[in-house]
């Protein structure tokens, strides 16, 4: 599990945003968190990858999982 590269784009006022933040934290996950509310050039990166502008959106190596769904980040993480 530790050698998958971990990312979070997120804002600060998405309440999924933290569930995804605090269930990777709370299984020991380490990961990369991107404000994209702040930051165009991640939010555009979140855009180009999930073709999507909602968050939580979150990559797993290069799988990505749009929205909080813990069964498929279980099952990419294990």
């Amino acid at each position: 599990m530790a050698d998958k590269k971990v990312i979070v784009y997120s804002t600060p006022t998405c309440p999924y945003c933290k569930r995804v933040k605090d269930y990777l934290t709370q299984k020991g996950v380490s990961f990369s968190d991107y404000n994209v509310a702040e930051d165009r050039e991640k939010a555009k990166e979140m855009i180009d990858k999930s073709k999507q502008m909602g968050v939580p959106v979150i990559v797993v190596d290069n799988d990505v999982v749009v929205g909080f769904n813990q069964a498929k980040l279980d099952s990419l993480l294990a």
